[in-house]
C-alpha cells in the first residue's frame, strides 16, 4: 500500500463562534478540494470566507511542498473548536435577573483542514 500524503493547515482566533463555523465544515467535509472551494465560493454565511482561504493554502501548500495537483486532494478532515473568549466587562454588559450582571462574550474559532491524496482506484 503507497504512503497517502495528508497535508495540514490551521486557522486561529477567527472572530465567529463554533456553532456557526461548524454549519460551513460540516458542508465541505469529504468533498474534493476544487469541489469544497466552488461550494464555499457561493456560501452566504461569514464563516465561509476563512475556510475558502483556509482551503486554498493547504492546497498551495501541497502544490509547493509535496508536488500535488488539486485535481488529486479531498478534504479528508477538518473541524472547527472553540478558541479564547474574549469578555467585554466591567462596562460591556447585560442585566440578568435577580440584580446580576452578564459580562458580553466574544467568541473564536480554531479550523483545522487536512487534505489527502485520493485513493487511486484500480
Amino acid at each position: 500500500m503507497a504512503e497517502v500524503f495528508e497535508v495540514r493547515a490551521v486557522a486561529k482566533h477567527i472572530p465567529i463562534s463554533t456553532q456557526k463555523v461548524r454549519l460551513v465544515v460540516n458542508a465541505v467535509r469529504g468533498k474534493s478540494a476544487e469541489e469544497a472551494l466552488d461550494t464555499l465560493r457561493f456560501m452566504p454565511q461569514r464563516a465561509a470566507e476563512p475556510i475558502f482561504k483556509l482551503i486554498q493554502s493547504a492546497v498551495a501548500n501541497a502544490e509547493e511542498n509535496f508536488g500535488l495537483e488539486i485535481d488529486e486532494l479531498v478534504v479528508h478532515r477538518i473541524h472547527a473548536d472553540e478558541g479564547p473568549r474574549h469578555r467585554k466587562a466591567p462596562y460591556g454588559g447585560r442585566f440578568a435577573g435577580r440584580g446580576r450582571f452578564r459580562p458580553i462574550m466574544r467568541r473564536s474559532s480554531h479550523i483545522t483542514v487536512v487534505l489527502a491524496e485520493r485513493e487511486i482506484e484500480d
